[in-house]
């Protein structure tokens, strides 16, 4: 049989598509745009049928139907990482939370302790060949699709064919169905003057020839802005987004310089516009690829000055960072914040940056505090901290001792606040 007909054969209605799961089935979703809306929400209207079914996924972007309080005995969520649609039930506490490192999440796959019966996917059009490309997120999905009783994937001319570890052939399907609406944009966040200043103090760190990973947020994404004058970036990331589009675009980056994949950009999940999907389409210098091989701290540390830059909600004098919870409140989740500290400091000449503003709620609150707030989920300890950047300055914390941690924070925090901060140190005697 050709690997046409064998396409023909395969491809059913959404409705049927879904029949592939049974009762306590564990269904596997990539990150955010990689999840598949008509399987989805062919799911959704079906869910009443079904008995203790999950759906395992990093980042939902839509709040489809079985995200429902009141049917989750039949089909329930389980969110690596909460974000808009899953954080309410994630803090009402009928979506499931299963914490970890975005890196290792493919090993847990493979060994049995996260199940895969099913896979749910976005995929391009198939190739001569009889491959589809999993462009949107191959992160754990190739571990799942690798040990899936039954792979279903939502074919897309929208989607992008890209080039990598992200290649499923028709003889792994179990069903397909076809889709042709726009994938799902989503639109670079607001940057504002606390931003941009915080963006020029990392701006001025980053050297020519440097190989950067880029969190989502409004602070990553004014670093990015200020770096389109700079030469011979690279990039070895998690995410792709229309930050580093532009900096391809301003010939920022060329890769030519990195001494790990040069010539290379690699990440493992696509995030923004149809201008970066089609950035995406068999673009010879751009490869998407499992989470464990992009978010590897030895494989991602084997780029010299690796320069890593995520985001964090509330953080100690110590360094230690609540990246994803407000208190005992889940707010996202680990991803690859740590995966990347830990590869910048492995990484000969590596700098990984943990960008906060220095207040919240109109200067109300500081994010600067003696110590996390009870119950705060901790996702880069101290112990790997090594750059805090506020708008009113660096903190680089390596090396240096608990009374001089405390002493550099203080001087990065709000001036509203350093001398509460610096009288709460003393009690504890941190300075």
């Amino acid at each position: 049989m050709s690997v046409q007909q064998s396409y023909l054969q395969k491809r059913v209605s959404a409705a049927d598509a879904v029949r592939q799961v049974r009762n306590g089935d564990f269904i596997i979703v990539p990150t955010g745009v990689g999840e598949p809306p008509t399987l989805l929400g062919a799911l959704s209207d079906a869910r009443r049928d079904f008995h203790d079914v999950k759906v395992a996924q990093i980042l939902a972007v839509r709040k489809y139907d079985y995200l429902d309080s009141e049917t989750v005995a039949n089909v329930r969520h389980v969110a690596f990482f909460y974000g808009g649609a899953t954080r309410a039930g994630g803090q009402a506490g009928w979506i499931d939370f299963l914490p970890g490192y975005f890196s290792e999440i493919p090993a847990q796959i493979e060994r049995g302790l996260i199940p895969a019966d099913v896979v749910f996917s976005m995929a391009s059009p198939m190739d001569a060949h009889g491959y589809f490309s999993l462009s949107l997120g191959a992160d754990y999905t190739m571990a799942a699709v690798a040990r899936a009783r039954a792979v279903v994937l939502e074919v897309n001319p929208n989607v992008p064919f890209a080039f990598g570890n992200c290649h499923v052939h028709i003889s792994q399907v179990a069903a397909l169905v076809e889709s042709t609406e726009p994938v799902f944009e989503v639109g670079l966040p607001t940057i504002g003057p606390v931003q941009e200043a915080i963006g020029r103090y990392v701006a001025d760190m980053i050297d020519d020839g440097s190989t950067l990973q880029i969190g989502y947020g409004g602070i990553p994404d004014a670093v990015v802005m200020q770096l389109t004058h700079k030469h011979d970036l690279g990039i070895h990331t998690e995410m792709i987004g229309d930050g580093i589009m532009t900096l391809v675009e301003s010939g920022a980056v060329t890769n030519a310089r990195k001494n790990y994949l040069p010539g290379k950009m690699v990440a493992t999940f696509a995030l923004g516009s149809k201008k970066l999907y089609q950035f995406l389409d068999r673009n010879p210098a751009m490869e998407i690829h499992p989470v464990d091989y992009t978010n590897s701290p030895e494989l991602a540390g084997r780029n010299d000055n690796l320069i890593a830059i995520n985001a964090t909600l509330q953080i100690d004098l110590l360094g230690q960072c609540g990246s994803e919870s407000l208190g005992h409140a889940p707010y996202s989740g680990t991803g690859g914040q740590s995966d990347f500290v830990r590869a910048a400091n492995r990484s000969r000449g590596g700098k990984a940056f943990i960008v906060v503003p220095s207040t919240a709620k109109n200067d109300s609150i500081s994010r600067i505090v003696p110590s996390l707030s009870p119950g705060t989920h901790v996702s880069t300890s101290k112990n790997d901290i090594n750059y805090v950047v506020t708008e009113f300055g660096v903190a680089q914390l390596r090396g240096k001792s608990a009374k001089q941690r405390a002493q550099e924070m203080i001087a990065i925090a709000h001036p509203n606040f350093r001398a509460e901060l610096t009288e709460q140190a003393k009690r504890v005697n941190l300075v």
